[in-house]
């Protein structure tokens, strides 16, 4: 079992930047394939950005490409920093692990672990 746990979100204007931080609790992400979705209320679930085991690859959605970067650690932390924030980017931000590290990256069903989830919201 891996306990991850978001942090960082907040209320910003639109314009402005965050970096959220994903950390698990007693145990490497190392050797973990790693990402972040978001879901707004009434809205799906959606990908936002993956990060591979080594962290040489890195995967986006066209939405966030150029605003969001997702990097990681060598211990047990997953960033995602987030600039230029739009109305649109307002969502609970999920992170989320694939134990295998090998499932395609922005397929929900790759994970096998989920955060709680951190409230981010922007502001016009």
């Amino acid at each position: 079992q891996v306990q991850l746990v978001e942090s960082g979100g907040g209320l910003v204007q639109a314009g402005g930047s965050l970096r959220l931080s994903c950390t698990a609790s007693g145990r490497t992400l190392s050797r973990y394939g790693m990402a972040w979705f978001r879901q707004d209320r009434g809205k799906e679930r959606e990908f936002v950005a993956a990060i591979s085991r080594t962290g040489v690859y890195t995967y986006y959605a066209d939405s966030v490409k150029g605003r969001f970067t997702i990097s990681r650690d060598a211990e047990n932390t997953v960033y995602l920093q987030m600039i230029n924030l739009k109305p649109e980017d307002t969502a609970v931000y999920y992170c989320a692990v694939d134990h295998t590290g090998t499932r395609p990256p922005a397929r929900p069903g790759s994970y096998d672990y989920w955060g709680q989830g951190t409230q981010v919201t922007v502001s016009s």
